[in-house]
């Protein structure tokens, strides 16, 4: 096994790095917000999602609810959240007005870094990239 050249084309090796520098380059953005990127993709999840229980935003947001329950509980710290009970045993989440008007502002933030992304890449080879990501995201 010649390891350089199969270590190069390797698909997990090749998405981690690039993971990486994505989560860099978008967390760089919101962090003058205080939140991170997963903490961003959470708020936004509640906002379009919001009746929804919060196992089922465990797999929404791909975490499992050991994760989603610490994030959760970060972001109802930093007065972003308010949890409330549901049906039955469910828990539902909503986002409070500071956490509305925050997610108004990173909104931005992340299409600002979005735009910055696409800068490094054709149009073709972001299709390309996001058909493949989601093909090999499947389970």
């Amino acid at each position: 096994m010649d390891s350089d050249d199969t270590l190069s084309k390797c698909l997990v090796l090749n998405t981690v790095s690039a993971a990486r520098v994505l989560l860099r380059r978008y967390d760089q953005r919101l962090k003058p917000h205080g939140v991170t990127v997963q903490q961003f993709a959470l708020l936004a999840a509640i906002r379009h999602t919001p009746s929804e229980p919060v196992a089922a935003f465990a797999q929404k947001v791909a975490l499992d609810r050991t994760s989603l329950t610490r994030s959760l509980d970060l972001l109802e710290k930093k007065g972003l959240v308010g949890r409330v009970a549901g049906s039955g045993n469910a828990r539902l989440c909503a986002l409070t007005e500071a956490g509305s008007a925050l997610l108004e502002v990173l909104q931005g933030e992340w299409l600002a870094a979005q735009e910055e992304m696409f800068t490094r890449v054709t149009k073709a080879d972001a299709d390309t990239y996001l058909r493949v990501a989601k093909a090999l995201s499947e389970e």
